[in-house]
Formats: C-alpha cells, structure tokens, sequence
C-alpha cells in the first residue's frame, strides 16, 4: 500500500528508515563521543513518553511509508518501558522490521524480553576486544558484559547479531584484524565505521581519522577480502565476504565514501525533533505538535516538510561545513 505522505526530498530520495533515539543518557563515556562527566542530559519533561514514541512510530509507519525502524540512544537499554514501546511498535500494521543499537550492557538481562516483544535484531556498538583497551575507550570497566550480552542476543535468535566498532589513532587503530577474527568466530557480522565530526567535546579531526583505505590495508593483510555478491541498495555498509566465506565484514565510510545519494534514513531526536540527515543543524518540531493538539495527518504533513528540504550530501568535505550543535548521544545513531 502507497504511503498517503511519503518521506520524499528534492532529490527524490525516499525515506523509510527511521532511526528512533529514546533517551540521550548513557552509562559508557566514549572519549570520541562524549567527556568523562557526561553531558547536561535532557529534562524529563521535555523527553517524548512511551505513549508520544509510539505515536509517531505509528505516524511514520502508517502514513509515512516507514518499514524499518531502529532505536538508538544514548543508550535505549536504560530507557524504562523499553520493552513495552516494542511490544506496542511490534503490533502495527503494517509491521515494521525492529531493530536496536546499543553497547549491550543490559542485553544479557534483556535480551529474551525483547525477542518476545518483537525485536527482531540487535547492533552493538564494541570497539575492541582487549579488556584494556575497552576501559581506556569508554572509561568503563564493562568488557564482560558487553561480551555476555552479545552472546544473549545470538542465544535469544535476534540475529543477524551485528558488531559496529570505531577505531581511533593510536588507540586502537591496529586491532582491526583480531576484531574481525573474534566476531568471525562467534558468528557476529562485523561492521567498522569512520570516526564523524559528531562528538560533544568537538575535537574531531579529519587527519586524525582511520580511513577505509587504512581499515582495507589493514584487513588484507590477513583476509582475503571480495565484494560481496548481494547488491548494496541503500545500506550505508560496503560489504565483503572474508576468505571466500560464509562470512563477511562492512565498512560504513560516511566521510571519505560518502553514500548520500542513496539515503533512506531519517532520525527522530528523544525530545521529538525530527533531523533530515545525520549531520543537519535544523530541526522540526513535532512535539510541539503532538502535545498542541494535531492530528495524525497534520503531524504527518510536518514531517514530509521536513523531509523535503533535506540537502544533497552532509558537506563534510565543503571548507564551510560546520559541525552539528548536538553531539552523537543527543541525535541517535
């Protein structure tokens, strides 16, 4: 069934990946995402309840034309009533594919709750898998539980089970290979992004970004690595199949490959604002509109204006790019 509203820009992009952040609280401190103490999180009051969440879910799936959505954080797992926004997502119609990226610390405890509820898959976010070099990155010492959540995820059958990690200069920039080893091992699908200018501290720097060209330099070396057959579409990963197969690794090259023509995602922030690209400075309000009164149509037709003034790329590479006012862990993933 057409959508009555598609999410349709200037370019003729269509969204229908909608990336939902639930809270912009987390209980890692990343240093390329956020500073040791934290941030000023969002006021309770000005954060969407589970009922507004559900709400524009539905929006965007039954009006809207969205068939996949994602929740992001912060971290979602330290969002109460989770489960149940899951649960309510899980029952529209037509039923959205349902999908979270987390860091995993309280998937073991969750995991088989969520699998219930709907959720059909998981990322998580790991970086490394030297217990050391975990504690250096996110000041946290939570390997193991990140580790015994993933494998909860793959018990609970919320699969494929994907693994983004992040590799920084002089931290943990030579691990490549032993990552993608260890997740080949346990049948976790590996994906490495490049470092984005989305930090709170802003100190991203293009000179100090591990490359796709360095991630590939650095995997040939030890993997033969082949273009995956399955066609790429509108998946921000460019997929390899690692020593003939059966499995794979991604790269996701935001910065140095960018895939912005074939966009299809589109993010709402936990204090309702909807950002037509990861790397926007505007935003619309929709909960103004949710809690002013509007119908589902008048919400809807808010939401495809947003859309439709979406830019051709993020500009990274223009000299006046500037980086966005909200940091990663405010927008979601």
């Amino acid at each position: 069934m057409d959508a009555p509203f598609p999410l349709t820009d200037r370019f003729g992009r269509v969204a229908r990946d909608l990336r939902v952040s639930l809270t912009d609280r987390c209980n890692l401190r990343c240093t390329y995402c956020m500073p040791a103490e934290g941030l000023d999180w969002l006021p309770d009051d000005r954060v969407l309840t589970d009922d507004e969440v559900v709400r524009l879910v539905s929006i965007g799936v039954r009006l809207l034309g969205v068939d996949d959505v994602r929740f992001t954080g912060g971290e979602p797992l330290v969002r109460r009533g989770f489960v149940d926004i899951v649960r309510r997502c899980a029952e529209l119609e037509p039923r959205p594919q349902l999908s979270v990226t987390t860091n995993a610390l309280g998937l073991k405890r969750q995991a088989v709750a969520l699998r219930d509820a709907g959720l059909d898959r998981v990322n998580v976010s790991l970086d490394t898998v030297r217990a050391e070099t975990f504690k250096q990155m996110t000041l946290r010492d939570r390997f193991d539980d990140v580790v015994a959540g993933l494998a909860a995820a793959q018990a609970a059958g919320l699969s494929p089970v994907k693994v983004n990690a992040v590799l920084m200069r002089g931290v943990n920039d030579d691990q490549a290979p032993e990552l993608l080893r260890w997740c080949l091992e346990r049948g976790y699908e590996l994906r490495f992004i490049e470092q984005m200018p989305l930090d709170a501290q802003h100190g991203w720097r293009r000179d100090d970004m591990v490359t796709a060209d360095e991630i590939f330099a650095s995997l040939e070396q030890h993997f033969v690595l082949e273009p995956a057959e399955e066609p790429r579409g509108t998946a921000p990963a460019e997929l390899f199949r690692v020593d003939g197969g059966p499995g794979h690794v991604g790269v996701i090259a935001s910065v140095t490959r960018p895939f912005c023509g074939d966009c299809d995602r589109v993010r709402l922030t936990a204090d309702g604002q909807v950002r037509n690209c990861l790397f926007a400075r505007e935003e619309s309000d929709l909960r103004a509109a949710l809690r002013g009164g509007a119908s589902d149509e008048e919400i809807a037709r808010r939401w495809q204006q947003a859309m439709a003034t979406k830019l051709p790329g993020h500009g990274i590479d223009d000299p006046t790019f500037l980086q966005p006012a909200r940091p990663m862990s405010a927008i979601g993933g």
